[in-house]
């Protein structure tokens, strides 16, 4: 059967039409937006300007700076200025587009979630064989087939979609495009289409997220025979990265896991991923991180001095 596609652009219904809760959202999403941004920014540059950027774990860390501002910039931008306009509509082309952006940089983030959490079982469990275990060509190369599976997941996720026929309706509830609400609008028998969505984007997230507690698992029996001391360091720097792990993936598993249906209470645990996470994660890793905090004091609170035209 010859897929027909009549539809142009689809119309996200957004959040809410009540104006009132729209201009609040608005003011809120912005200032979460700009934490992002300064937030993450604050952190990468911290990183690359001091001692730290020679540690994988923050080697690591940077990346998912990095990765939270792309990923969070695929739709926030678009959802505040929703926000303000009448209609919101976007094309066919730039959906598609989100669509893979999104399930691109979203793939780097777990990943880098999942490196990190690698990181820290090889630093606690093997630490004599930590700096040649994680030496600098195996993070980069770790860096990159997070990338490439990250395209690989979202290539595929993009495919499933990209095939879909849509004739009609074409308003999407959400404030972004995503598979399950495409899905919905597409003019034919999804359930196929929706069991491999699933494989795709659920059992990803069930694996890594599987992987991760297995890490930590094995973290914590190992720190059981530490003296009181070492077993408080290594839980500080173990927890924070958890705090992030929970916060990020608790709501994408909710979502993707389950059988490709949609419920409106999916546009509140997409903020979750979205934009809450993304604002969350400098805070946590700097307001429980003895080295960050540190790197920031000697990046942003030096007072240069001058002896004649020259600084000390």
């Amino acid at each position: 059967m010859e897929n027909i596609n009549n539809v142009t652009e689809f119309i996200l219904l957004g959040l809410s039409q009540n104006k009132k809760i729209k201009n609040l959202c608005f003011l809120l999403f912005l200032f979460c937006y700009m934490a992002i941004w300064m937030g993450n920014i604050l952190i990468m540059i911290s990183i690359t300007c001091s001692q730290l950027r020679d540690q994988p774990m923050y080697f690591f860390l940077n990346y998912l700076a990095l990765s939270d501002l792309c990923y969070t910039s695929t739709v926030t931008p678009k959802l505040i200025t929703d926000l303000l306009a009448e209609r919101n509509v976007i094309s066919y082309n730039n959906c598609m587009a989100q669509l893979f952006t999104m399930h691109f940089f979203g793939g780097i983030e777990v990943f880098i979630l999942t490196v990190m959490a690698y990181d820290r079982y090889v630093a606690i469990c093997k630490p004599l064989h930590y700096t040649s275990i994680m030496s600098r060509q195996r993070c980069n190369a770790l860096v990159t087939a997070c990338c490439a599976g990250a395209f690989l997941h979202s290539f595929v996720q993009c495919l499933l979609t990209v095939n879909l026929p849509f004739c009609g309706p074409n308003e999407i509830d959400h404030y972004f495009c995503d598979v399950y609400p495409l899905l919905k609008l597409a003019c034919t028998d999804t359930h196929t289409v929706g069991i491999l969505v699933v494989a795709n984007s659920g059992m990803m997230g069930l694996v890594t997220f599987v992987v991760l507690m297995l890490s930590y698992f094995l973290i914590l029996w190992t720190i059981r025979a530490y003296p009181a001391e070492s077993r408080s360091k290594a839980l500080s720097t173990c927890s924070s990265h958890l705090m992030v792990v929970v916060l990020f993936f608790v709501p994408v598993l909710f979502i993707y896991i389950r059988p490709a249906t949609t419920s409106p209470v999916d546009k509140v645990f997409a903020l979750f991923y979205t934009i809450i996470a993304p604002m969350f994660n400098p805070l946590i890793y700097t307001l429980r991180n003895v080295e960050m905090k540190n790197a920031l004091r000697k990046v942003w609170c030096q007072k240069p001095l001058w002896i004649g035209k020259h600084f000390i």
